[in-house]
């Protein structure tokens, strides 16, 4: 058994699936992701064993317990420790040779530009409620032209939205605005995931609570999002397959067995999401009377 790595030897599984040429096309690509956390880490590592070879990654939180159940990067050995160190290491741990760039303190308007310098795609992977962070760094790849995937943790599924240049941004399919944050958390809500197919199964809805910034997760979710993503990277890197652009998405619950294509056009201009959104609001109106 050689203890010596060989990028090569490292990712010949990977061969078949992909070309050689592409793998090699693969090595040279640099993706960005914000957020090392529940979903940002495992993108992290998905990509980095997909055999991309250069990252830009963000964060500015250390690991906590309470990120044991979803978050990669989260044992006993690394509380207290940031994220983006850690994260960093296991990825070189994966392939020594990775060029990563590390921004603790999180992606902000200062290093916005360093953060998306040469990047090929932006992969979301902010905490649901970085709102600040998230809607400006979709604009920048929007005025950029950099490819960004969102990959959202619904339950034991994925709700994945993909834009291209060119095509609906991020802002034209949300409407955030400057809506307050509580609105903003409805809007991304059911904008990610119009079939709702996770909510039929939650057996604790007190749970989720928009006003105080908390929600459930599994790790399956946090799993699922990657594999998605990372094929929606592989696709784009690599110009092959069909790619479902917004207002095209896709939810997959492997808790339901099920696979939903969805289609709004306009984004959450379009009437079910309207419709969809007015009947939240009546229901919580009614939970707090």
């Amino acid at each position: 058994m050689s203890r010596t790595f060989s990028y090569q030897q490292a990712f010949a599984r990977n061969i078949g699936w992909v070309t050689q040429a592409e793998q090699s096309i693969l090595q040279g690509k640099r993706i960005a992701i914000a957020g090392m956390g529940g979903v940002g880490g495992v993108h992290l590592l998905t990509l980095a064993r997909l055999g991309v070879g250069t990252f830009h990654i963000a964060d500015f939180d250390t690991f906590d317990i309470a990120n044991f159940n979803r978050q990669v990067g989260a044992t006993m050995s690394t509380l207290g420790q940031p994220k983006v160190e850690v994260l960093a290491n296991m990825a070189r741990d994966i392939n020594p040779q990775l060029h990563i760039t590390r921004f603790p303190g999180g992606v902000n308007d200062h290093n916005m530009a360093a953060f998306l310098e040469g990047v090929d795609l932006y992969v979301d992977g902010l905490d649901f409620f970085a709102f600040g962070a998230r809607q400006a760094t979709f604009a920048a790849c929007a005025r950029l032209r950099i490819p960004a995937v969102t990959a959202a943790p619904l339950g034991m599924g994925t709700a994945v939205l993909t834009f291209m240049p060119g095509k609906m941004t991020f802002e034209e399919y949300f409407g955030w605005g400057d809506l307050p944050d509580e609105e903003k958390a409805l809007r991304f809500l059911i904008g990610l995931a119009p079939a709702g197919l996770h909510g039929g199964y939650l057996v604790d809805p007190s749970a989720i609570n928009l006003k105080e910034r908390r929600g459930p997760s599994t790790i399956m979710g946090c799993e699922l999002c990657a594999g998605a993503a990372a094929t929606e990277a592989l696709k784009i890197l690599l110009n092959r397959g069909p790619i479902l652009a917004a207002p095209h998405g896709y939810h997959f619950d492997a808790y339901r067995n099920k696979l939903v294509r969805t289609w709004r056009p306009g984004g959450n201009r379009h009437p079910l999401q309207r419709l969809a959104m007015m009947l939240v609001k009546r229901r919580r109106r009614g939970e707090q009377s």
